[in-house]
């Protein structure tokens, strides 16, 4: 299904792709070899560096870092290390999460490690970790901005780790508290959706205060985008997510709507339950079916719908809070509510 019209979201990530690609390309290029061939492919680009919207990601974490900088005032330009960085950082992840969960698909077509191999695959990944920091070099900022930002990205890294091995640890349990599962997605996804507005609010030089709510507003995102996710991930179209349907629930991955519907004591819980705990069946397509139904009936897909909606209206307060604030500009915050619609109605 092709759009016929473009939101402002859409042109914000747009616009941020324009503005990001030049810096991240060159990059990349430095990897050399096999490491920028690899990388390349993660994000889409073929060997000449064309991008192909059908296999590259979204840029939602460059967008933030960028918006986030013209919001405190400043040229959003200045926060370009800040956005390579984190959408290096973006891939990284996704490189080491393909590996780790074995997966074929990403994007419509076979994922890196298919393509070139798990060591290759891990060794380009662990040279964008050593990129994302040499990024800031770049940075014609303040010292202590440059200092701040490596010191932010690490701790981010870190989460992200944390955030991955529990995703891993959950897998071979019966029983995880809805509470562990918001830990493991503020680890896994939000910590980078905060670390992306907290490098454009330093890098914008805002005030401390105001990069405190601008770190908060992306931690509530990233919370509403992998409960999102989580949700079309069980009922989302493949033709538009480029993953295969039921791929998660197939792998026994305790998401959030899994979770919220395995506690919800209900007969349907007690029945997902008992097929979670068996290996897939050789019809994967008719068993996603029915663990979907399962947690559907359970009330889990609700109840993932209203945390979401919680997560969103927590967003828009903070965005409410900068707006009123002298030395913020206005449009931009507009544009960052934008992005708050796009990661409610987006399909992939």
């Amino acid at each position: 299904m092709v759009k016929l019209t473009m939101t402002r979201g859409d042109r914000v990530l747009s616009r941020t792709i324009e503005t990001c690609a030049p810096e991240l390309r060159r990059w990349i290029e430095a990897l050399g070899g096999t490491a920028s061939r690899i990388t390349a492919y993660q994000f889409g680009w073929s060997d000449d560096y064309t991008a192909n919207p059908r296999h590259g990601g979204k840029h939602i974490r460059a967008a933030l870092a960028l918006l986030c900088a013209r919001a405190a005032g400043s040229d959003p330009r200045r926060a370009l290390p800040a956005a390579a960085a984190v959408e290096m950082v973006h891939a990284l992840s996704l490189l080491y999460d393909d590996v780790l969960d074995s997966d074929d698909i990403r994007r419509h077509r076979p994922t890196a490690w298919r393509v070139f191999g798990r060591g290759p695959v891990t060794g380009a990944a662990d040279g964008l970790i050593v990129l994302a920091f040499e990024a800031f070099s770049g940075s014609d900022g303040p010292p202590e901005i440059t200092q701040a930002a490596s010191v932010s990205l690490f701790e981010t890294l870190v989460q992200l780790a944390i955030g991955e091995s529990l995703d891993l640890l959950f897998e071979g349990r019966r029983h995880v508290e809805i509470a562990e599962c918001a830990e493991m997605i503020s680890g896994k996804t939000a910590s980078l959706f905060s670390c992306a507005c907290r490098l454009g609010a330093l890098f914008g030089q805002a005030a401390d205060t105001d990069i405190r709510r601008f770190a908060s507003f992306g931690h509530d995102l990233g919370m509403l985008y992998q409960l999102e996710d989580d949700l079309l991930g069980i009922w989302g179209d493949s033709n538009l997510t480029g993953k295969p349907v039921f791929m998660d629930l197939n792998r026994r991955k305790m998401s959030m709507p899994v979770v919220a519907a395995l506690a919800s004591g209900t007969p349907a819980a007690k029945e997902l339950s008992e097929r979670y705990a068996l290996p897939p069946g050789e019809d994967l397509r008719e068993e996603g079916e029915k663990l979907a139904a399962l947690i559907e009936e359970a009330g889990g897909r609700q109840w993932t719908n209203r945390v979401a909606g919680a997560y969103l209206d927590a967003a828009m307060r903070w965005l409410k809070e900068l707006r009123v604030r002298a030395d913020v500009e206005r449009e931009a915050i507009d544009d960052l509510e934008a992005i708050c619609d796009l990661m409610v109605n987006r399909s992939r």
